[in-house]
């Protein structure tokens, strides 16, 4: 019996930045709604599986309108998990992935440049979702 395989292309339409920071989670959500003019909210954590069976928890926040979409997540999984697992392994030393829909509210250069002005950030860098072994995590 011959076996068919179905392949799916997903279309990455965000933006996805690496972000360096000592602040905890609520404390960068309220940084960033105050100068993104935003509402981070706090979301059920993100279950991610990984190859060897197990899932993992990230926290995160969000921002939704029609039209635009700020998630905020955590890279490494919650203290109750234990182990070298992370949101995007390719890029262990960011400590929090931004993925970012803004193109009615933000061009990309325009938000970059609003998240380096918070204080509390040491780090943003673009990540490119194409080259990434990951980007199925951003899938949901």
């Amino acid at each position: 019996m011959k076996k068919s395989k179905l392949l799916i292309e997903y279309e990455f339409n965000f933006l996805l930045l690496g972000v360096s920071s000592a602040a905890k989670g609520y404390k960068l959500a309220w940084d960033l709604n105050h100068a993104l003019a935003i509402t981070l909210v706090k979301q059920p954590d993100l279950l991610v599986g990984f190859k060897n069976n197990e899932e993992k928890s990230f926290s995160f926040y969000a921002y939704e309108t029609p039209l635009n979409r700020l998630k905020l997540f955590k890279n490494k999984p919650n203290e109750q998990d234990i182990g070298k697992y992370f949101l995007i392994p390719e890029f262990p030393h960011f400590d929090f992935i931004i993925l970012a829909a803004m193109e009615e509210q933000y061009t990309q250069e325009k938000l970059i440049d609003l998240i380096r002005t918070i204080p509390s950030i040491q780090l943003v860098n673009p990540i490119e979702v194409e080259g990434l072994k990951s980007k199925s995590n951003f899938i949901f």
